[in-house]
């Protein structure tokens, strides 16, 4: 395939599912909106007046950077591991896919592409809610950290949402690592805490959760502050990028999972 051809294949692709996020909205866009409504209100308004700052910081400001990065995940997950097993199993097109001439790559960033934009606009909406519950008063250091962390971690769980979506076999099958995998490590990021309020053996299990410094990283980019170093974060996350590729790039080239 020249460039060109591989071009409308991607944009094609990239279209296909960008197209299908916007039509069914309702289930892409609004459960995390209302589920983030509802964690300011709960975490933010009510226990934040009681417990006032951490770091520092109003404690409603604290959490609003890891609300957005966990709605970034769930969605750049979700939105990738869907998209393959649809057409894997419900339109099946990935047969088609597997004889064109589409090299894997293009194919990896094909099915990604549209988790990236999902996570990033959900990242969003989530961002201006919360601004919302802050009353325009959130602070914002880094704009282009901000940016950085929004697009290479919607990039990392698209990716490894299509890991998932090669392997499932059924829709259970998609929805058990972000119920039992990705929701608590989400939870145990950092989101509503700093680590150094945790007991010290608490502390060394939190430094295991690759979600903490992508967290940390992103609540840097908006306060300022982190509980790890951001080249440390930047690290992980370009670590994560490249290991996801390359498992993605040889299910795809042996079709491992993939040919009925």
């Amino acid at each position: 395939m020249d460039n060109y051809r591989k071009w409308i294949a991607f944009y094609t692709m990239m279209r296909k599912d960008v197209m299908r996020i916007f039509r069914i909205w309702v289930q892409t866009f609004l459960p995390s909106v209302i589920t983030s409504v509802l964690y300011f209100l709960v975490f933010g308004t009510i226990l934040g007046s009681r417990i006032g700052s951490m770091q520092g910081v109003p404690y409603m400001e604290f959490v609003i950077p890891g609300l957005v990065m966990m709605a970034i995940v769930t969605n750049a997950y979700a939105n990738s591991s869907f998209t393959f097993f649809q057409s894997k199993f419900f339109a099946r097109s990935i047969d088609e896919l597997l004889v064109s001439p589409m090299p894997p790559w293009l194919m990896i960033a094909g099915f990604v592409s549209g988790g990236v934009i999902r996570g990033v606009l959900v990242g969003a909406i989530v961002l201006m809610v919360g601004i919302f519950f802050t009353g325009l008063h959130l602070t914002i250091t880094n704009l282009a950290v901000i940016l950085l962390f929004a697009i290479l971690t919607s990039l990392v769980f698209a990716l490894a949402g299509l890991v998932n979506g090669v392997y499932a076999k059924s829709i259970d099958a998609i929805n058990i690592v972000p119920t039992f995998v990705l929701q608590p490590l989400t939870y145990l990021g950092g989101i509503f805490y700093s680590v150094h309020s945790l007991p010290h053996f608490a502390q060394y299990i939190t430094y295991v959760n690759p979600l903490f410094y992508l967290i940390n990283g992103f609540r840097y980019g908006f306060l300022g502050i982190s509980d790890v170093s951001l080249s440390m974060a930047i690290s992980i996350l370009l670590g994560l990028i490249v290991l996801l590729v390359g498992i993605n790039w040889y299910l795809i080239r042996t079709g491992l999972g993939l040919k009925q």
